[in-house]
């Protein structure tokens, strides 16, 4: 018995390790969908797939990863396993549908833009006969980006704008009322310089005031920045100006270069030219990545592809420089490649008059293989991009929020900054406490089921009886919890009409602990209600079993028309218990749902439980070693009558 119990204690804690690190990978497959690392997140959501783990939100998640890396063979694959799915939202649809003109299979095509339109879907045919590009119809189906306010945009240029340690940063020409004032005779503004404020503040006066402090700001143009990770070294663009002379090229032309300084007591201090600048053409928009030994820039140097290019150096640990090289001509074109940006996952994000986009200057993310290569160039797509200039894109770490800036209609000034939000992934979350002590329950199992009663995922409750599940927006699901030593509870839920901007839906679980049974009177013996069995790790009803099912149902319509029954079913001792205690679930389940089908009114089934290997009928406890025929005994499920008449 002692070896029995370790074996199940081992097996338990393996399902429980298993169970939170296949919940973890998808949250890791989701993080990187949502930061545009989109070749390692097929992978995970391969393994998820394949660990049969929430494997239809996997795959539907997966067919759009392959979209957005541009590959429709892929992409027609996993959009056709998702659109087999019950209650799948309709720009799966379309996105398979779109993924099929990919391929070339255009009768397909029409079939499912057919399918798309009588679900209720509206096509734009002017559009689509237009669009070429099956990613960007993809891109389009559903809108990915919401607008917020900025309240701090001025009547004059502002962009830039990057969050660091609980601040924005961003670049501004509202510098009107500085006593000291410069006007750029291009656009008859201020000078720009750079501002920092506290994110969440609700002061849309933002003056000269809030400039950065130190010898940043000059009096000529300054800005945009990016800083490093540890808040102590910033790079930024100014004209060519340093230590109060200005540059000019040979035609008396004063272009951007970049600057890095850093922070000493609060102050910005120690001003440095980067080493590959040069009066003769513009190098500036400075950009890290993620662990600070790349810096990306553009420039309009001689040697590259167009107008302005986006490259980037390494930095070396002692800070030196290395030597620019071109990003490629993936990414840069015969025209202006402009304000990179690079996330966490290191996606290169930037702005272009020379890709096919919805209007002037459009940003960009880049797509990777596997082996990180830039592989292609994907447009965001709207609201983000406009039919005007869409510029300096930044990312949270989350993927989830980040700002750009654009001189769209409906502005404040020349340029505005706008913050944009991802809708973000819904889950569902709560905690279990115990009835009577209110304290938390750890290790409970908490399956997600479909509105047929499908395991969809399952997670278990963690020390402080806490548990989240990610789920499907406009979607109806049922909710079991399942603990040993406690009456099963289980509920229905929907995310159907949640707000786009929650999250979160809480369902909190109370659970009662099982009393010990108080002596009832005999059941009445009734011959015809024998047991039946099951396969083993089954809970289909056997062939051999249905003539059984059968008297039941012929006793309950026709001789006993007021009789009402219990279901208890079992398993027999091999496997986990958590696991056993599921598959008896089942097993009642599969036995009530024939008595239902065959015509017995369910009212009449008092109840139906999974009661696991807790009830043996021998002595198969895995302490002994038992035949099938033994082991077969157990698994089984029994009816009780509680009433005839």
């Amino acid at each position: 018995m002692k070896l029995k119990n370790y074996c199940l204690t081992s097996m338990f804690l393996l399902v429980s390790i298993t169970v939170f690190a296949q919940y973890g990978m998808q949250k890791k497959a989701d993080k990187l969908f949502n930061t545009f690392a989109f070749a390692d997140a097929t992978e995970v959501y391969t393994r998820l797939i394949d660990k049969d783990f929430n494997t239809d939100y996997a795959t539907r998640q997966l067919a759009d990863t392959y979209a957005f890396m541009r590959n429709p063979d892929s992409a027609v694959v996993y959009y056709q396993k998702a659109v087999e799915q019950a209650n799948v939202p309709i720009e799966y649809y379309y996105n398979y549908a779109q993924a099929l003109r990919g391929v070339k299979d255009y009768k397909g095509y029409r079939q499912w833009m057919r399918e798309y339109k009588d679900k209720g879907g509206i096509i734009n045919e002017a559009q689509l006969a237009s669009d070429k590009d099956f990613l960007k119809s993809v891109v389009n189906a559903k809108q990915s980006y919401f607008l917020t306010d900025v309240k701090f945009n001025s009547e004059f240029s502002d962009f830039g704008a990057v969050e660091h340690n609980g601040n924005i940063y961003f670049t501004s020409a509202r510098d009107k009322g500085a006593l000291t004032k410069h006007v750029y005779g291009w656009n008859k503004e201020p000078f720009l310089d750079i501002y920092v404020t506290e994110k969440g503040t609700n002061d849309s006066l933002i003056n000269h005031k809030s400039k950065l402090k130190g010898d940043i700001n000059s009096v000529f143009h300054d800005g945009p920045i990016t800083i490093t990770k540890d808040g102590k070294t910033i790079y930024f663009s100014r004209n060519d100006f340093n230590k109060n002379v200005l540059g000019k090229n040979t035609e008396g032309i004063t272009n951007l270069k970049i600057y890095r300084a850093t922070l000493t007591d609060g102050k910005w201090k120690n001003l440095e030219e980067l080493s590959f600048n040069d009066s003769s053409y513009s190098t500036g928009h400075p950009a890290l990545n993620s662990d600070g030994t790349k810096l990306y820039f553009a420039s309009d140097r001689p040697g590259g592809f167009g107008g302005s290019d986006i490259y980037y150096v390494n930095i070396n640990a002692d800070g030196s420089i290395g030597e620019p090289t071109n990003a490629g001509e993936i990414v840069n074109t015969n025209k202006n490649e402009k304000f990179p940006f690079v996330n966490s996952e290191d996606v290169l994000f930037f702005s272009s008059d020379g890709h096919q986009g919805l209007g002037l200057m459009d940003i960009f993310a880049t797509v990777y293989s596997k082996d990180k290569t830039i592989t292609n160039v994907a447009n965001l797509g709207v609201p983000v991009n406009s039919s005007k200039d869409d510029f300096s894109f930044f990312l949270n770490e989350d993927g989830l929020s980040g700002y750009f800036a654009s001189n769209r209609e409906g502005g404040v000034g020349s340029d505005d900054i706008y913050a944009f939000d991802k809708t973000p992934q819904l889950k569902i979350a709560g905690k279990l406490t115990d009835a009577q002590t209110n304290l938390p329950i750890e290790n409970a199992t908490i399956t997600l089921l479909d509105t047929d009663g499908k395991p969809i995922a399952f997670v278990e409750t963690d020390s402080d009886g806490n548990y989240d599940i990610n789920i499907d927006r406009d979607t109806d699901y049922k909710l079991q919890v399942i603990k040993d030593g406690y009456i099963e509870d289980s509920r229905d839920t929907t995310s159907k009409n949640v707000d786009k901007n929650v999250s979160t839906i809480t369902e909190d679980f109370v659970l009662n602990k099982i009393q010990e049974p108080t002596p009832t009177v005999e059941p009445y013996p009734i011959v015809e209600l024998a047991p039946i069995y099951f396969d083993f790790d089954k809970s289909t009803i056997r062939d051999q079993d249905t003539d059984g099912l059968n008297r039941i149902v012929d006793l309950m319509l026709n001789t006993y028309p007021e009789m009402a029954i219990e279901i208890e079913s079992h398993t027999d001792s091999r496997g986990p218990a958590e696991y056993n205690k599921r598959l008896s679930v089942k097993r009642a389940k599969s036995t009530y749902n024939y008595l239902i089908e065959h015509g017995v009114n369910k009212d009449r089934i008092v109840s139906f439980k999974g009661l696991g290997e807790e009830q043996l009928v021998n002595q198969c406890d895995g302490s002994i070693k038992c035949s099938k025929a033994q082991h077969e005994l157990n698994r089984r499920t029994q009816f009780i009558v509680s009433k005839i008449k």
